[in-house]
């Protein structure tokens, strides 16, 4: 499950330093290059619940099976394409591809997990996407100069070997089929709601960050090679901390390094429409940047928790994940470009640091009625 969440982040991050490749090449608009990266997370939102779906009724591995066979094909229709049109599509596939490979994948991990075991397992999960977050920008800054049909086609024969890998795994224990109609009043539980905000939190900070940072760092004479490095650094970090953030999750309770993370990705987002030059801005993203990854693992913590206080099955609780991480990355992305356009490109950066500081305010110890509702043990304090 690690090589699968490893591959699927690969397929989503090799974009980023290809983007200015693709606003150069192609005469895109800052709105237009936010509609390539957001197709993706649209796909995503699109195919989150039936992912989930797929995993009660059919088995996690058949979601996963599913999930990498149109990964690849659609990674090798946006390798050789030269359409907006089609790269958008191709994109949008990958996306409800990714919903059923992840839904699938960590639904398998949380059902056999130890429930006190539980934050360490994703979090080292967590740290293998984290690995293909590493790759992919090297996938797309080696695409930028050998060219994207040979890069992403490689890419793509990865994904074929993965799925005939996960053909020859045990068939895990199937469990009890649900519909959706299970998943609906899980949403009342406070830990599921807290997890899924600060899950679309993350999203809406990476849908941001991936539309305009590289499209700065292209501003400042960064190349794609730098851009590349800057991301790569970032996801080397927190690949690093996702597994002691696990940890801490399983000892603390899972807001002990939300209210961390917070208070740094508020500097962050602050600092990043104002720092000069290219060298200083990618220390920044490179320290500052993991911030936001790490919210995913206590957050996924929290709602694989409350899929077990409300008895739903864990493949629809990680189908609601993926539905509030893509909601938010979606909307970010499409609309942070557009935002940047006709304002400012610090505001969408502005705006986003004043909604990481309301949150940080929220899980602060004073506010012990509001963290009572997340529901998760010793997490008050």
């Amino acid at each position: 499950m690690c090589a699968v969440v490893l591959v699927d982040t690969v397929f989503f991050t090799a974009l980023t330093p290809l983007l200015p490749h693709y606003v150069h090449g192609l005469g895109l608009s800052k709105a237009e290059a936010g509609i390539l990266v957001a197709a993706y997370p649209v796909g995503t939102l699109i195919g989150a619940l039936p992912g989930g779906m797929v995993a009660t009724r059919l088995g996690v591995r058949p979601a996963v099976v599913l999930g990498l066979s149109a990964m690849s094909v659609a990674t090798l229709v946006f390798g050789f394409s030269s359409s907006t049109a089609v790269l958008d599509g191709a994109r949008f596939v990958q996306g409800v591809a990714g919903a059923g490979t992840w839904a699938g994948g960590l639904a398998w991990l949380a059902a056999a997990a130890a429930p006190e075991r539980r934050g360490r397992v994703l979090g080292v999960a967590f740290a293998a996407a984290l690995g293909g977050a590493l790759v992919g920008p090297v996938v797309g800054a080696v695409a930028s100069r050998v060219g994207t049909g040979p890069a992403f086609a490689a890419a793509g024969i990865a994904g074929v070997l993965l799925l005939l890998a996960s053909m020859t795994m045990p068939k895990p224990a199937a469990g009890e089929p649900q519909s959706l109609r299970r998943a609906l009043p899980a949403l009342r539980d406070p830990g599921i709601a807290a997890g899924m905000w600060l899950t679309a939190l993350a999203g809406i900070a990476f849908g941001v960050i991936d539309v305009l940072v590289p499209l700065r760092l292209n501003a400042l004479g960064a190349t794609a090679f730098v851009i590349s490095a800057a991301f790569l650094g970032a996801a080397a970090l927190e690949a690093t901390f996702s597994p002691l953030i696990g940890r801490l999750s399983d000892r603390h309770g899972a807001l002990a390094p939300v209210r961390v993370s917070l208070l740094v990705a508020v500097a962050v987002n602050a600092a990043i429409p104002f720092v000069t030059p290219s060298w200083l801005l990618v220390a920044v993203l490179v320290v500052g940047l993991p911030s936001f990854g790490v919210l995913f693992v206590p957050a996924s913590a929290m709602i694989s928790e409350g899929a077990d206080r409300r008895m739903l099955h864990q493949g629809l609780g990680f189908g609601l994940a993926n539905l509030a991480w893509a909601a938010g990355q979606a909307v970010a992305a499409a609309s942070s470009g557009a935002i940047a356009q006709a304002t400012v490109d610090a505001f969408p950066f502005l705006l986003l640091a004043g909604i990481f500081a309301v949150t940080a305010a929220a899980v602060r110890p004073a506010g012990r009625r509001l963290l009572a509702r997340f529901g998760v043990s010793g997490t008050t304090s």
